[in-house]
Order: C-alpha cells, then sequence, then structure tokens
C-alpha cells in the first residue's frame, strides 16, 4: 500500500503543480488586460512592473487553488482510470476510497494551507498591491493628451487636441486655457498644430505650438456707466510653453491610506471592525428613529392657543389605555377650519417624515454595504479554502467516471464546473450584499450546492456507475421507448 500511495500522490503532484501555474498566469493575464491602461505611458520601471506582477499573483491564488485542485484531480484519475490502472486496484480488492486516502490527507492540507495563506498572508500582499496600484494611478503620464478631451495634466493649463498624429506625435487644432495665474478663461490659445516632448531630466513638459492666436482679456478702461470688456489678440508663428513637471518620478504612496479596508484585515480584525461598525450603524439608526415625528396623538397643546385665544380652547377627554377611540365621529364633531388645521398638520408631518426617511434610507443602506463587506470578506476566506476540498470530492470520481487524462476533455469539465461554481458563487454573494438572503446563507450557497454533487458522484464512482458514458443513456431511452411501447400495445387490447 505504501508503493501505491506513493504512486497515486506522484501522479497527483506533476497535474497540480503544472495546473497551479497555468491557471495563475492565465488569471494573471487577465489582471494585465484590465489594469492595462493605468500601467501604460507611465514611465514605469521594470521592477516596480514586477513588484506590482508579484503582488498581484498574490491576490490571484485564493482562485487559483480551488481550480488547479478540480483539474488535476480529474486528470489524476482520468489518466488512471484510461490506462487501467483503477480497474487493475478496483480487481485486487482495493474500493476507491483507499485509493483516494492519500490525496484526500494532500487535499486538507492544501486546504490548510489556502486558508492560512488566505488569513495571513493575503492581507499583507493585498495592502501592498493596493498601495503600489494607487501610487501607479497617481503617476504622470508622459504623454497626457488624447483627442477630443479636455486635459488638466499640464499644472496651470486645460488642453483639447482635435487629432494627434501616433507616427510624427503632431498634435492638430489645439485649444488651450491659460490658468496660471488662478483667473478663469482670461487668456486662451488656438493653433493650428503642436508638439509636446519631455525633457531629457524629465522635469519640465515643453509644447511647441504652430500658426496660432492668443486671446487676452485686458482690465476695463471704462470709467463711465457702461462697462467694457477689451482683449488682445496676439498672432504667432511659434510659440513655446513650458510647464514643471511636478509627481513625475514615481512616489510611493503611504500604506496607512488602505490598512484598514476590509481585503487589508485578517478574521481577527475583522471581526473587531465589524462590531465597531455595527455599533456605529444601529447608533445612527437610533438617532435617525429618533429624529423622525412619528407621535399621531392630538393634544390638547396643539388647539389650547395661549391666553389670547380662550375662546378657541377645546376640551378634549384624554383617551385610556385599552379603550377604543372612534377618530371619525370625534373628527366630524370638529369645526371646518379645525378640521383643515388637522389634515394640514398631518399632511406637513408626512412630508417632513417622508424627506427624512428617504435621506436616512441612503444613508444606512451605504453603511450597511460596508458592514456587509467586511462580513462578506470572514466568510470568504473560509468558503474559497473548503472549496479546494470540496472540488476534490468532485474531481476525483469524476476523472474515475470518464476516464480521460491528459488536457482535452479534463480542461474542458473543468473550467465549465468552475465557471459554474463562480457564477452560483456571485449569485449567493449579491444576495448576501443586498440583505436579501442571510449572510452565512448567501455566502455558503455555492458550498450548498457543490457538496452534495461531490458527495454524488463520490458514491457513483465507488459503486463504478457510469453515468457519463452514452450507452448508459441509449439503453436508458431505449428502455422508455419499449415500455410506451407495451403500455400502448396492451391499452389496445
Amino acid at each position: 500500500m505504501k508503493r501505491l500511495h506513493l504512486f497515486i500522490i506522484k501522479s497527483f503532484l506533476g497535474p497540480f503543480f503544472m495546473t497551479f501555474f497555468i491557471v495563475v498566469f492565465v488569471l494573471l493575464m487577465q489582471f494585465l488586460w484590465k489594469y492595462v491602461d493605468d500601467l501604460v505611458g507611465k514611465g514605469l520601471d521594470f521592477k516596480v512592473l514586477g513588484e506590482m506582477m508579484f503582488y498581484a499573483s498574490f491576490a490571484l491564488l485564493p482562485l487559483a487553488f480551488p481550480l488547479a485542485m478540480l483539474l488535476a484531480s480529474i486528470m489524476t484519475f482520468g489518466a488512471l482510470g484510461e490506462n487501467y490502472e483503477l480497474v487493475a486496484m478496483k480487481a485486487s480488492g482495493i474500493s476507491l476510497f483507499r485509493i483516494m486516502r492519500p490525496l484526500i490527507v494532500i487535499a486538507i492540507l492544501i486546504t490548510g494551507t489556502a486558508f492560512y495563506f488566505s488569513n495571513n498572508i493575503l492581507p499583507k500582499t493585498n495592502l501592498k498591491f493596493s498601495t503600489l496600484l494607487y501610487s501607479v494611478k497617481k503617476q504622470r503620464p508622459e504623454l497626457v493628451l488624447q483627442e477630443g478631451v479636455f486635459t488638466n495634466e499640464m499644472d496651470g493649463y486645460s488642453i483639447k487636441v482635435g487629432k494627434r498624429d501616433n507616427d510624427t506625435k503632431m498634435l492638430y487644432d489645439l485649444l488651450i486655457y491659460d490658468h496660471t495665474k488662478n483667473k478663469p478663461n482670461e487668456s486662451v490659445t488656438v493653433a493650428d498644430s503642436g508638439l509636446l516632448r519631455i525633457t531629457e531630466d524629465k522635469k519640465y513638459m515643453v509644447l511647441n505650438l504652430f500658426s496660432g492666436v492668443t486671446y487676452q482679456e485686458q482690465k476695463s478702461q471704462s470709467r463711465g456707466k457702461k462697462e467694457t470688456y477689451p482683449y488682445q489678440r496676439n498672432r504667432f508663428e511659434e510659440q513655446t510653453i513650458r510647464v514643471k513637471v511636478r509627481d513625475f518620478e514615481f512616489n510611493r504612496r503611504d500604506e496607512s491610506i488602505f490598512k484598514n479596508q476590509y481585503r487589508m484585515l485578517t478574521i481577527d480584525q475583522l471581526m473587531t471592525a465589524d462590531d465597531s461598525l455595527t455599533d456605529d450603524y444601529y447608533g445612527r439608526l437610533r438617532n435617525y428613529m429618533m429624529q423622525i415625528n412619528i407621535n399621531p396623538t392630538i393634544t390638547r397643546r396643539m388647539y389650547n392657543l395661549t391666553a389670547k385665544a380662550d375662546s378657541l380652547k377645546r376640551d378634549i377627554d384624554e383617551v385610556e389605555a385599552d379603550t377604543i377611540f372612534n377618530f371619525d365621529t370625534f373628527y366630524a364633531g370638529l369645526d371646518k377650519w379645525v378640521q383643515a388645521d388637522i389634515a394640514k398638520s398631518a399632511l406637513d408631518k408626512a412630508r417632513s417624515n417622508m424627506q427624512q426617511v428617504n435621506m436616512f434610507q441612503g444613508q444606512l443602506y451605504n453603511k450597511k454595504k460596508t458592514l456587509n463587506k467586511y462580513r462578506m470578506e470572514r466568510h470568504r476566506k473560509f468558503t474559497l479554502s473548503v472549496a479546494v476540498l470540496i472540488f476534490f470530492f468532485i474531481g476525483a470520481p469524476l476523472g474515475a467516471i470518464i476516464r480521460k487524462g491528459g488536457l482535452g476533455m479534463p480542461v474542458v469539465v473543468s473550467i465549465f464546473l468552475f465557471i459554474l461554481y463562480y457564477i452560483v458563487s456571485m449569485s449567493g454573494e449579491k444576495t448576501a450584499r443586498e440583505d436579501v438572503w442571510a449572510m452565512f446563507n448567501g455566502m455558503w450557497f455555492s458550498s450548498y450546492i457543490f457538496l452534495p454533487i461531490g458527495v454524488w458522484l463520490t458514491y457513483k464512482a465507488a459503486t463504478d456507475s457510469a453515468i457519463m458514458t452514452a450507452e448508459a443513456y441509449t439503453k436508458f431511452f431505449a428502455r422508455l421507448g419499449l415500455e410506451r411501447f407495451f403500455k400502448k400495445r396492451k391499452s389496445n387490447d
């Protein structure tokens, strides 16, 4: 058995590490596609880019562990079934559970490793990655001008380019507003073409303009009643605008900006933040409720209009508890102007309460969404780790059933199952985030679905059920057709 276990372990570890790095690479390419606009044209050196890729790869590992486990287990047991090695083991009296036993231990170890990584290592790498990405986004680009869009990247100037030639780097139909004197739109320059470049020391951005006009507003010279708005127009064949570039050199931001976000916290820190946010949420809710006028009782004060209107006073009997007060009879016995006063007061209170409710509802909704993010992150550390074990009990029996190794059928089945798992998981998280379901049910919804599937597939594989062969379904439908035929014949008789 030791040799058999070693053989199975060696057969599994090779595909696992291969598929693990392939999955990380594919997900990393997806990351680059997502953030390519923030990285291109920033003049970043390879050290910064390599550091960002390194931290980004750590952020992708929680998704890579389950997918690699699913694909490797299908490939391993599919290859054993394809080469009839699994059949030989079963013929020797070794059950599928004994064959899977060493890999179950490995799956449990990988699950624990994934959890430790998500709870202890991933928050630190997420903090460094978020800080580095924020620093890159704030980095001043070398080429800041885009066609048909005003940009304010050059300090003190707002520039719009009509057309840009990527081959010659020439800019055409330029419109420039000069705000260097902190005055809006008093100096406007229109040029037919221009050329933007950065000095070699990367301290200045130089814009050479060709064949244009500058319009400059002048102070009013009129001392009379009528206000005049004179301006000065200067034509030029060539003009140079030189602006000192600040923050062009890469500047790392402080990590304390993001250290309290939910993706940068461990489970203990998430629970502490959860307690603080919960107290804040319900404290705001109590304060909002106290500000809403929800007392509909008609009090004496409404009609005892001080001593100036003693003749208008009305005595209202106090209503004892557990008695029925007929408001319609009481309201019909009042004067018309009193009825109008009551209706107006009720309408004003209803409108005021409605405005406050709408305002408070939006604020509380944002607070609750923030609170839910922290709770979701705490559950996600467990769900993605448990998914490794669930996918093993799906992949191993599925590979034994389909009996196909390599990167053909296993890859197709693995991608299909993982996409299905991802869709179900995202649906559950959305219901939890919007408080449609309880947080636990929403975050563990995918586990509720796929764990029974894994148990069922393991049972079918252990009992040698032919659920993935076309012959089984052909015989099944053929048997249904014969049964219908005999039923039809008996009915005719």
